[in-house]
């Protein structure tokens, strides 16, 4: 039998027993920083060299060259050809909602002229080049491949530079094929920390980039997380996370299921379910009971259930709401009779799927919104990847004579209240 905790928000503990549940320490252990410190300094001191040694260490074959790590757009081309007709479309169609969605997104510049004939405005401009890490091995993303590079493309970046492990040597054609539909520029056959510094800090073959995003292990993060401040970054991202809200009347084997598409991720990933009627949750918990034996990744369920999953009682769909937003989630179901009087109440979340025939996974592959989303609470304060994050925004002033001196004679003011008086004399210089 399962165990999964049961809670109630009626319990006086509740809050406290809450926190315990959403504790989670992100952070890397002294080890893995020393170890990503060391390849970092490394790649910045040996740059093609380092990298071809850290990919035969790591990845278990031998390039001849640091030329031998990019895979030629031709390349890509043969994998989108190759690939299984019905994936071919699959990825089209996924490719193509999320262009659409993500060109809804894009900030054009603006301005505006004052009275005085004084512009002020906006330039909005995209990143010169952006890194793309996908993780490979066992695992293979292609939609993150399609999340990552559409926005990116969609924002206007002219220079894509995908990096991507590959394990003996083996390439994943679908990744690929995601590479390809998706127009990135530059592939390179290298992983870990090493292939975040080559990113940050450039190599004789890898040019240095601008800002790096994607998906990777707890090197990966550690790496983007040490490069900050030298490129941007996308996020840190923690273990995946889903909230079921439910008013009871949902298949009990959906909401099951549901809970399942996070938690077997890993161990790590949190699934939690908030409903006011405690026989449905008694019905969801046989539910789990029954389908989690047919699941290929039980044991990885099973034990992300055990350690962070939970089934919360409460009064009512309100304070179910009010309780999301204090967990503010990565994925929030409202699997509810009116779901948007309901996504109404809610301030914290990276995700909201509406409705009972909105699973999860749909936000995964191909609904069109990005699956790139604040975890561990961090939907308090931040958004889903967007085409915004590939653009940056200049700000534009153009004084009139007129302006100058009406502005002058303030920023004269504030500037000898602080002390500054070159900034006073400056403005000063232009009065009328």
């Amino acid at each position: 039998m399962i165990k999964i905790r049961k809670l109630s928000t009626s319990e006086t503990d509740f809050r406290q027993r809450l926190d315990q549940l959403l504790a989670w320490e992100s952070v890397s252990d002294e080890g893995v920083k020393r170890t990503v410190e060391g390849i970092i300094a490394d790649i910045r001191a040996r740059g093609d060299e380092a990298l071809l040694e850290y990919t035969s260490r790591f990845d278990g074959w031998q390039a001849q060259t640091a030329g031998d790590l990019e895979i030629p757009q031709e390349r890509l081309g043969k994998a989108w050809q190759g690939i299984p007709v019905d994936q071919r479309q699959a990825l089209q169609h996924a490719a193509d909602r999320i262009r659409a969605y993500a060109g809804r997104q894009s900030v054009e510049s603006w301005s505006y002229t004052e009275e005085d004939g004084t512009l002020l405005g906006q330039q909005v401009t995209p990143l010169d080049r952006v890194g793309l890490y996908v993780p490979g091995g066992k695992a293979a993303y292609p939609s993150s491949v399609l999340m990552n590079a559409l926005p990116a493309k969609v924002a206007g970046v002219p220079e894509l530079i995908m990096v991507v492990p590959t394990p003996g040597g083996e390439l994943n054609e679908l990744v690929l094929a995601a590479a390809h539909v998706s127009g990135v520029d530059r592939v390179f056959t290298v992983g870990g920390a090493q292939a975040v510094a080559a990113l940050a800090y450039g190599t004789g073959s890898i040019p240095a980039v601008d800002k790096i995003v994607g998906p990777g292990n707890i090197y990966v993060a550690t790496a983007k997380r040490a490069v900050f401040g030298q490129v941007g970054i996308d996020m840190v991202a923690g273990p995946s996370e889903i909230l079921v809200i439910c008013d009871g009347d949902t298949d009990p084997d959906w909401v099951a299921m549901d809970l399942f598409s996070q938690a077997e991720h890993d161990e790590d990933a949190q699934a939690i379910l908030l409903c006011p009627d405690e026989a449905y949750i008694d019905r969801v918990s046989q539910s789990i009971e029954s389908l989690l034996p047919t699941m290929e990744r039980e044991p990885i369920i099973a034990a992300a259930l055990a350690e962070r999953g939970a089934l919360i009682g409460c009064r009512d769909l309100a304070e179910a709401c009010e309780v999301a937003n204090i967990i503010a989630p990565e994925h929030l179901e409202l699997s509810v009779a009116e779901p948007q009087a309901a996504a109404a109440m809610i301030r914290h979340a990276g995700a909201i799927f509406m409705g009972r025939h909105t699973s999860e996974p749909l936000g995964d592959y191909c609904a069109g919104p990005n699956h790139v989303l604040p975890t561990s609470r961090t939907a308090r304060f931040s958004s889903p990847l967007g085409v915004y994050d590939f653009q940056k925004r200049s700000s534009l002033i153009m004084a009139s004579a007129d302006g100058s001196d009406t502005m002058g004679r303030t920023a004269s003011v504030l500037a000898r209240g602080e002390g500054l008086t070159a900034h006073a004399r400056s403005a000063e210089y232009r009065l009328k």
